[in-house]
């Protein structure tokens, strides 16, 4: 069984490059983050294309914003979209939840796709609903199973300073405080694993590359797409990699997917990035 995350950024403006990624990686589950489409429109963008690959498909939605989704060919079952007590960030006007998550049981595993709000700033009122909405997401993976939860998607946030090209740069800026490093680690503490670091402890990845100023080129990016998984299917690991080579090319997202393969690794397990760079620029984060 092979699970994939991707923010792709715009799933319509993606449409070239979604469709043939699927047909090339086939992933059984798929989360999407910023679909940046209603359900209406998705389904009308995507439900034929996905039926004719064998995917089902559960999208939660919100028009030019946010949005996600979650794609299925083993089954999709006990769709919940958005979170329980799910907080509104009314400091900014909204009186009703983001599109930040679905949750569905596929092949066994109760899979949620999640945007995790930026934050903007840690002086931004966003950074606060930021927090209050991790906590909410925890406490729906505490409330069900955690041993065969899956929680994949954005996360914006960097788990440690060696998954920022440089530590020095994000300097009161958010996805690396102390605070939404907690958040994380607490939801950690449910049972779920970061399955990319354990099978890669020490290797430089990243998932993140900013549009702007050659950053993908040169590798300066951050590894804030990640894939949590209980023990059940953390166990079951064979391979676990970004695919950097959907990255490239023309009119990408700036985010790659990361691939979990379970039970077995249809393409080998040679991460963690697929293909490395050519020239990774210095690991001057590291001192």
């Amino acid at each position: 069984m092979r699970l994939a995350t991707w923010n792709v950024n715009s799933a319509k403006s993606r449409l070239p490059r979604l469709l043939p990624w699927l047909d090339e990686r086939e992933p059984d589950v798929v989360c999407l983050q910023e679909t940046k489409l209603s359900d209406d429109d998705f389904g009308e963008t995507f439900d034929e294309a996905l039926a004719e690959r064998g995917y089902a498909s559960a999208h939660h939605g919100q028009g030019r914003w946010n949005g996600v989704a979650l794609l299925s060919r083993v089954g999709l079952d006990d769709v919940v979209r958005g979170l329980p007590a799910e907080p509104v960030f009314t400091e900014g006007g909204l009186d009703a939840p983001d599109a930040r998550a679905v949750t569905a049981t596929c092949g066994g595993l109760r899979v949620t796709s999640v945007y995790v709000p930026n934050g903007r700033s840690p002086e931004d009122p966003h950074y606060a609903y930021k927090l209050r909405w991790l906590a909410a997401l925890r406490e729906l993976v505490a409330a069900g199973d955690p041993a065969s939860a899956v929680v994949a998607g954005d996360m914006n946030i960097a788990p440690a300073d060696d998954d920022v090209w440089d530590r020095a740069l994000f300097d009161g800026a958010t996805h690396v405080t102390p605070d939404e490093r907690a958040a994380l680690d607490a939801l950690l503490g449910t049972g779920l694993r970061d399955v990319l670091r354990e099978r890669w402890p020490d290797e430089r990845v990243f998932t993140y590359w900013d549009y702007r100023a050659g950053r993908f080129h040169q590798d300066q990016g951050m590894r804030i797409d990640l894939v949590l998984a209980g023990d059940g299917p953390a166990d079951r690991r064979a391979a676990v990699w970004v695919d950097r080579k959907a990255r490239k090319g023309k009119s990408p997202s700036d985010h790659a997917p990361l691939v979990l393969d379970l039970d077995e690794a249809p393409d080998g397990d040679t991460g963690p990035v697929v293909p490395p760079p050519s020239a990774p620029a210095p690991l001057s984060r590291r001192g």
